[in-house]
């Protein structure tokens, strides 16, 4: 099951831009940018300090979702 996630809807919600967004949460612009397009996920560590930093739960960040079908 692929992990997906919701920041960029999170990031919207801030009003900022992926740089101003990386740099609240303490992470450089290249791994938030490779977080928020699903080309890398983040370790358990980095995903909880996500979750304070926007006081939302991990699971209402990251989510698991069903593969297509082959």
């Amino acid at each position: 099951m692929p992990v997906n996630n919701r920041l960029k809807d999170l990031r919207h919600d801030h009003r900022m831009n992926q740089t101003e967004f990386a740099d609240f949460l303490g992470i450089s612009i290249y791994q938030y940018n490779r977080y928020e397009r699903g080309a890398r996920q983040p370790t358990l560590e980095v995903a909880l300090q996500i979750s304070e930093k926007v006081k939302r739960p991990v699971n209402d960040i990251f989510y698991l979702t069903e593969e297509a079908p082959s």
